[in-house]
């Protein structure tokens, strides 16, 4: 197999949050190929229609599970390439990845191993629809090698996620009467101002805690006391999300209503000798896949940093390197201790 061209082929599927249907039926067909020529099975599991999870094993039970996301964010762009890199939407986040995966297994099952998995999950750009199915069910794994861009490091650690919905209410009136009003939309600023000002926690190796305001919107028309306001926010985690939740029911208190709408743990991660490390500060499919897919491990080519930009690319010599990494790391870990437990 040629991690190039695959990983040009997935980057040429459209499979923008919502609508992986058309990659997934292609990570359905390679797998499928793989258990033609090396035995296994392949099964889909549908999440929502016309979005479904691939699960591929090679053994009586997968000690050793490579996973990656599906999806990516918008907008679409196509692949290209030259010397060094290959671009193009999810080049880096998280095809390329899956691409190495591929590779990487194709390589172990012809080497003779065994007990080996490939998950591919939807939905990690919202939510993460497929992790949170997927991780109802144990399949038996003990190591989970989950790919994200890490530059080829292990990550020691991700930070989670706590994202909130923040919804003011007002008065409509005429604007030239505002005191027959009430602003929502000024309610909605001045605890928006609390919010940025929170002293949030830090760890010695996650790092801080950071809060994105992502939308704001609100408001009818210009002459008009605007009497509905709301905001998203995301708050990065590194520890314990209970403190902050009561930091953000207080900052808006009096002014607006906090909905949490998604919540995921930060995590920390293993590491194994000879594997250089990091840490990352993005949110993963580690922490609901982890209690039924194994101890967790995080692992990819790329770097963040071009991810969910125009300018998303993969460095080529990285995906060569990823391709021997995952065929070490998981050839140490079906041979350890704690897999012949």
């Amino acid at each position: 197999m040629d991690v190039f061209a695959l990983t040009r082929e997935l980057v040429d599927i459209p499979s923008i949050s919502g609508d992986e249907e058309a990659v997934g039926k292609r990570l359905h067909a390679i797998l499928l190929s793989l258990c033609d020529r090396y035995g296994g099975f392949v099964e889909l599991d549908e999440v929502e229609p016309g979005r479904f999870n691939v699960f591929g094993q090679w053994g009586d039970f997968p000690t050793v599970t490579l996973s990656t996301h599906m999806d990516t964010v918008p907008p679409f762009f196509g692949s290209s390439e030259d010397d060094s890199f290959i671009r193009g939407r999810g080049s880096c986040d998280a095809k390329g990845i899956a691409a190495a995966m591929i590779v990487a297994v194709a390589g172990l099952l012809e080497q003779g191993a065994s007990g080996l998995g490939l998950l591919f999950v939807i939905g990690e750009e919202q939510g993460s629809a497929g992790a949170l199915k997927a991780g109802k069910t144990s399949k038996g794994s003990r190591f989970l090698i989950n790919g994200e861009p890490t530059e080829n490091q292990l990550a020691l650690g991700t930070k989670g996620a706590l994202r909130y919905e923040i919804t003011a209410t007002g008065r409509m009136a005429h604007s030239a009467y505002p005191e027959l009003g009430e602003s929502a939309i000024e309610k909605l600023l001045d605890a928006l101002e609390r919010l940025r000002k929170l002293s949030l926690p830090t760890d010695k190796i996650l790092g801080k805690s950071t809060l994105n305001i992502g939308t704001i919107r609100g408001g009818r028309a210009p002459n008009v006391i605007p009497d509905e306001a709301r905001a998203e926010l995301l708050i990065r985690l590194v520890g314990d999300a209970e403190p902050v939740r009561a930091l953000v029911n207080k900052a808006v208190e009096g002014l607006a209503e906090a909905k949490e709408v998604l919540f995921i743990p930060a995590r920390r991660l293993g590491s194994r000798p000879g594997f250089n490390t990091t840490v990352v500060a993005y949110t993963t499919d580690i922490p609901p896949l982890a209690q039924s897919w194994g101890e967790p491990y995080l692992l990819g080519p790329g770097t963040i940093h071009v991810a969910h930009t125009p300018e998303e690319r993969v460095s080529k010599s990285q995906l060569l390197e990823a391709v021997e990494l995952y065929k070490r790391l998981a050839l140490e870990l079906l041979n350890s201790q704690e897999a012949k437990a």
